[in-house]
Parts: C-alpha cells; structure tokens; sequence
C-alpha cells in the first residue's frame, strides 16, 4: 500500500505535469476565458437594458459571470482526462508503482489553480467595466473561500466526466451542464420575474445559492440560508465526483 508521504509525492509529481501541459497549451486557459467574458460583454452592454435588477447591472451580474467562468474553466479538465484515457498513459499508470489517487488530485489540484487564476482575471475585466463591490477583507475571504470549494467541487465531478466519457467529444458534452444550468438561475435576472415552474427550477438547482452568495457578500444583497445551501451542495458535488472518478479508476480495465 502507498504510504501517504509517497501518495503526497505523487501526486505533486502530477500536479506538475498538469501545469506543464496548460502552459504548453495556453489556448486552453484563453478559450475558458474568452467566452465568459464575451457572455459579459454582450450581457451588460447590449442585453442588459432590457433586465430590472433594481441596480447597476454590471453590479448584478458579476457573482454569475463569476460561476459562468467556472463551469467553462472546468469542461477542460474533462477533456484532458478523458485523453489520458484515450492514450492510455492512466492505463500506463495503474501499472507503476504511484499513487492511483496521484492521478486524479494532479488533475483536481491543476483545475481548481487554473480555475481560481480565470476568475481573478474576470474580477479584474469586470472592475474595468465599472463593477464597484463594497465587500470588505471578510468578505473578500469568504468569496475566494467559496470560489476554491466550488472549484474543487466541479473538479471532481469534471474528472469523473472524463474517465466515464467513452471518446474526448463525449467528455466535452459531458459537462455542458456545467456551462449551461447558470443561464437558468439568478445568474443574470432575478427569478421573480420568470414563470412559476421555471422559477421552481431556478430556486432549486445549485447554481442559484452559490450566485445569491457570492452576490450578497460582494455587493451586500441578503443571503439568508444560501451560504448553507451553497455549502452543501459543494460539498456533495464534490463527494458524488471523488466517489464515482473512485470507482472507474479502480474498475478492473479487463471487466
């Protein structure tokens, strides 16, 4: 059995191969940016007019633009498993003497950086389109606490994606709904004025509280029990992910 300081080892190992890969590759970490901030663009500047968010919408939107380019930093992590698995080098793996688990935290560990550097480069684009939180130190830590856990979070259901996907398109299509379930929240218009069932579905799905949290701390709207709900559904995205990416990497590849 792997002792844990090798575990460790290996996965620091991986960690660095992870990286490399994105700096070779630096297209990837462009394309997960360039469409979230076009969305942006095209959001406060042409559409945003037409929405009441009782403010300024540059203000309103910005916790959405935030998971937004989440859920599009992420759908690259599934790709890049789901090649390793193409290629074999994760079927190389299993049969030299590293930490299974090395595998996938190298993956998880290199979405959640490249994750986190995409949404500081947003805070940044939406500053200079006028975004003026008033959030103080406090508040700034729990947005970035937020931010990593819901990396994480995505992460890990990204990698499962990827090992469970049966060619790299499939992967690709496999988290769509990471890039798509933000449109339909309280990313960029308040779930009051949609109709009831579509509004049912907004208040429950997990994007929603996470976006009310993020939005209360930054510009002080009320998050009443969404920083629980946000909490919560992190911590069993990132349960369900480690388990199910647990079970196919340890599956017997003969079975």
């Amino acid at each position: 059995m792997t002792s844990l300081p090798h575990a460790l080892n290996d996965s620091g190992i991986m960690l660095g191969r992870n990286l490399r890969h994105t700096l070779r590759n630096p297209t990837t970490l462009f394309g997960s940016l360039l469409v979230p901030i076009i969305l942006i663009l095209v959001f406060v500047y042409i559409l945003g007019g037409a929405f009441s968010a009782g403010g300024r919408y540059v203000d309103y939107i910005a916790p959405g633009g935030l998971v937004l380019t989440m859920g599009y930093g992420v759908a690259s992590t599934a790709i890049g498993v789901a090649n390793d698995m193409a290629e074999g080098i994760i079927a190389r793996f299993r049969t030299m003497a590293i930490s299974r688990a090395a595998v996938l935290t190298g993956h998880v560990a290199g979405s959640v950086i490249r994750t986190v550097a995409c949404v500081a480069l947003v805070i940044g684009v939406l500053l200079l389109m006028g975004f003026s939180p008033d959030a103080g130190v406090a508040a700034w830590l729990a947005v970035a606490g937020l931010v990593v856990l819901m990396a994480f979070a995505t992460a890990w259901l990204t990698v499962a994606f990827g090992l469970a996907a049966k060619t790299v398109e499939g992967a690709s299509f496999a988290t769509f709904p990471m890039v798509f379930l933000p449109f339909i929240s309280s990313a960029f218009a308040p779930t009051g004025s949609m109709p009831a069932g579509v509004r049912w579905f907004t208040d429950n799905q997990p994007f929603t509280p996470i976006i009310e949290t993020l939005r209360g701390l930054l510009i002080g709207t009320p998050i009443g029990d969404n920083g629980m709900l946000a909490v919560i559904w992190c911590l069993v995205m990132a349960l369900g992910g480690y388990l199910w990416a647990r079970a196919v990497i340890n599956r017997d590849p003969a079975g």
